[in-house]
């Protein structure tokens, strides 16, 4: 059976995104959020990999 990475309808923060991805790598979702937040802050680049990954990332049905 093929793992399908689809954006979480219940347990997410604002997209869905990070939940999946950390479910996808099977690690904590903390971490994933942790690591988005720093590329985010130091490089700026989190902001827009989010939101690209959000518009390409389909929703769970």
């Amino acid at each position: 059976m093929e793992k399908r990475l689809v954006r979480s309808r219940k347990n997410r923060m604002i997209g869905g995104v990070c939940v999946r991805i950390a479910e996808h790598l099977g690690t904590d979702p903390t971490v994933v959020r942790l690591i988005w937040a720093v590329t985010t802050l130091f490089w700026g680049t989190g902001i827009i990999l989010y939101l690209l990954a959000w518009a390409v990332i389909p929703e769970e049905k």
